[in-house]
């Protein structure tokens, strides 16, 4: 076998996206705790379940291929977590970290997804027919997590969240601003304004009608 070939690749990968799980059941806790969304924690809690599952799906699929399962430190997933991390610290009311924690949840998926997609494609074309469907039946999981967050965020959380961002906002077309002192002054001043200026304009009406009528 050649170095660098898509075998080595495949199983480079394998061990990249073996490490982005255990990674992951580190970090679904700690979303699960805080999410305020009881719908929320429950998916969280659920996902977490199902990436344990996963883990020894991996684990089957390096059997499959007289591999040891091992892990290689996965960075891109390190970096997810390490962002999803710095949205726990945000001071935020309860509607919005739920929404910042389906933005971090749904940051780690598509990364999965697009691992997950790689690996189906590279084992059906070498042939690995047991590897290519253990891979499949995870990326189906990770599809399914994320129209679950998807569904959760559209279905109130980030309105609710909205809501809040834009509590103090009035639309004009609702009702009419009450006027300030300022604008009730500025009122009243062009109401005198309009008067004077009928008033000069009074006689000089007069004088042409009677001119007329000379």
């Amino acid at each position: 076998m050649a170095q660098g070939s898509l075998h080595d690749m495949f199983i480079d990968e394998l061990r990249d996206t073996y490490d982005a799980e255990k990674q992951l059941t580190k970090a679904l806790p700690k979303l699960a705790k805080a999410a305020t969304s009881t719908d929320l924690r429950a998916a969280f809690e659920q996902h977490l379940q199902e990436t344990r599952a996963q883990i020894e799906r991996l684990a089957q699929v390096f059997e499959s291929l007289g591999e040891k399962p091992r892990g290689k430190h996965c960075d891109g997933m390190a970096g997810i977590i390490e962002e999803g991390k710095s949205a726990l610290e945000e001071d935020a009311d309860e509607a919005t970290m739920d929404a910042l924690l389906i933005a971090s949840a749904q940051r780690a998926e598509h990364y999965e997804m697009a691992a997950y997609g790689t690996l189906v494609s590279w084992a059906t074309a070498m042939g690995h027919t047991e590897a290519a469907q253990l891979l499949q039946e995870t990326l189906d999981e990770e599809k399914a997590t994320d129209e679950k967050l998807t569904t959760l965020a559209e279905g109130g959380i980030n309105q609710e969240a909205a809501d809040l961002a834009h509590g103090g906002d009035q639309d004009e077309d609702d009702e009419p601003m009450a006027p300030t002192p300022a604008r009730r002054k500025q009122t009243g001043a062009a109401a005198k304004a309009t008067a004077r200026s009928a008033s000069s304009r009074g006689p000089a009406r007069k004088a042409t009608t009677g001119a007329r009528k000379r």
